[in-house]
């Protein structure tokens, strides 16, 4: 069963470029997970400071996997310095 999750971000005030250079170090090794079918970042409009990560997997097994990464965790140590606090994740039903 395909797996889609929305991450909602929050950077510090001024900070949101650095999200953007933190994102596109990993994008690359992360699209090429097994299981990985999206792994895209957006802009909110109108807020400078927020972000949303669109996710979608093969699997459960498969997120789990990318969840549990090297990669994952070299990357939650770089958003301490910029990230407003805990994001928010939404795991998402399928289309209706």
């Amino acid at each position: 069963m395909t797996i889609r999750v929305a991450v909602l971000i929050t950077t510090q005030p001024g900070k949101a470029e650095e999200q953007v250079a933190a994102f596109d170090l990993i994008k690359d090794a992360v699209r090429a997970e097994e299981g990985c079918i999206r792994y895209d970042l957006h802009r909110v409009e109108n807020q400078a400071d927020r972000f949303l990560l669109l996710e979608e997997w093969e699997s459960a097994e498969a997120l789990e996997k990318h969840d549990a990464s090297t990669v994952m965790a070299e990357a939650s140590v770089r958003h301490a310095a910029f990230r407003a606090g805990p994001v928010q994740v939404l795991e998402l039903s399928a289309s209706l």
